[in-house]
């Protein structure tokens, strides 16, 4: 049940925000201009050797409907678990696909929607949808960080007010990748084209955790959102797979 209070901070954050799942119109000061391309990252050392035993030739958690909506091509997947269908904590691993199989990284904290998960999400519904998009735009209020996607950075990332819990949201688009629901790829995570209709929300967005719910977004700490950027490259055509534990496992 939402509070007086949760359901006035509700109201405040849906006027304001102009991501994470908000169904408003964009205003011109939040349309993308040119979007800067980002700036090459020096590359990594070598991933170390992961033996066949180690390395899951499948993504645990993933059953055989999910893992099928995964595209051949993708050797990197963001893996966000909720918690429950209602929930809005979350965990999230990034995988890469190696000749042994699926290496995995540091799970990471995470928040989602206020209400959990949605297999048809509609805007304003406070859930996250559930499956299988690419990532190929970000952006922010900071400058690049050195990712490979493409990097818009502008006012337009600007959060002001407060989260569901009363916490500030400032700081929350510093960093932002878009994930491709409801959203014309390659352009900013600012554009407001929403090829299946505004009524199916978008501006669903990876972002700065607030300390806090989410309207649609998947939020991590800074940190971790930077290790993000530096990591996600558009050559291996990385996706994110995002849903409640249960509904992944199908």
């Amino acid at each position: 049940m939402i509070t007086p209070r949760r359901r006035a901070a509700l109201l405040a954050a849906s006027l304001l925000l102009t991501g994470c799942g908000g169904g408003a119109a964009a205003t011109p000061e939040h349309r993308p201009g040119a979007t800067a391309a980002g700036t090459p990252a020096t590359p990594g050392t070598p991933a170390p050797a992961v033996s066949v035993e180690a390395a899951p030739q499948g993504i645990p958690g993933l059953g055989t409907k999910t893992l099928a909506a995964v595209p051949d091509d993708a050797a990197q997947v963001v893996v966000v678990t909720g918690r429950g269908r209602d929930s809005p904590l979350s965990t999230v691993v990034l995988y890469r696909r190696t000749e042994a199989g699926w290496q995995a990284g540091e799970p990471w904290p995470a928040h989602n929607a206020l209400r959990g998960w949605s297999d048809h999400h509609r805007g304003g519904d406070l859930r996250s949808p559930i499956g299988v998009y690419g990532l190929t735009d970000a952006g922010g209020l900071l400058r690049d960080p050195g990712t490979r996607l493409s990097y818009d950075r502008g006012t337009g990332f600007t959060s002001p007010g407060t989260g569901f819990d009363g916490e500030s949201l400032r700081g929350s688009f510093d960093y932002v990748i878009a994930v491709d629901y409801n959203r014309e790829p390659g352009t900013s995570p600012l554009d407001w084209t929403r090829p299946l209709g505004a009524e199916r929300g978008g501006g669903i967005w990876l972002h700065v955790d607030h300390g806090g719910p989410t309207h649609g977004c998947v939020s991590i700490a800074e940190q971790h959102m930077k290790e993000l950027l530096l990591a996600l490259d558009p050559a291996l055509h990385p996706v994110v797979v995002m849903g409640d534990h249960a509904s992944l496992a199908r």
